[in-house]
């Protein structure tokens, strides 16, 4: 099994006054959103539960992680990794000047296993190119790779269960989590990626 991505040729254009250059710019080739129906129709088929058992724990399982997660947990997702909430937030010198209005947002945040971290490390990449016109020119594939590791700044990657160097867990980085045992000093609880 392998992850389909393609590289399209386009047109780019990196001020308003340039011409602008072609770079072949990658996206997944296709992401299908499965409805909760099918997943829980596959997990009562792998798990020998009828679908009636198997809706009630996922709901049951749903409004669990929910509570907890709001009360500012870091709730486990079977097989999967770890669920909390976090803030993006502006930072002050000054502890007078701490306030609601200093969040920017609230964030979902996602941790895989590691487990998950090595199973995706491991899948394939097949690249398919295309130029300007459309025309395939080129298939590329990749056996194995890093994952990125949210927890572990943005230069902290993984791959087959090991930490990438670079990455740091200060206070700019998790000062902003809720639930978290992190202290920290404020600011954003990840980098804005951009």
């Amino acid at each position: 099994m392998a992850l389909k991505v393609k590289a399209v040729e386009r047109l780019l254009k990196f001020d308003k006054e340039s011409a602008g250059k072609y770079r072949y710019v990658m996206k997944p080739e296709m992401y299908s959103s499965l409805n909760q129906t099918k997943v829980i129709k596959e997990a009562a088929l792998r798990s020998g539960v009828s679908q009636g058992v198997m809706k009630a724990c996922w709901d049951a399982a749903g409004e669990v992680i929910k509570a907890w997660a709001t009360e500012g947990h870091s709730v486990a997702l079977p097989g999967l990794g770890t669920m909390r909430f976090g803030l993006r937030s502006k930072a002050v010198e000054n502890v007078n000047d701490v306030k609601a209005g200093l969040i920017t947002s609230r964030r979902i945040i996602f941790t895989p296993s590691v487990d998950l971290k090595d199973e995706l490390a491991d899948t394939a990449v097949q690249i398919t190119c295309y130029d300007r016109d459309g025309k395939e020119v080129k298939r590329v594939t990749t056996t194995a790779g890093e994952v990125e590791d949210p927890e572990n700044g943005e230069n902290g990657t993984t791959g087959n269960g090991t930490t990438g160097n670079g990455g740091s867990n200060t206070g700019g980085n998790t000062g902003g989590n809720t639930g978290g045992n992190n202290g920290g000093g404020g600011g954003d609880d990840e980098p804005d990626e951009n």
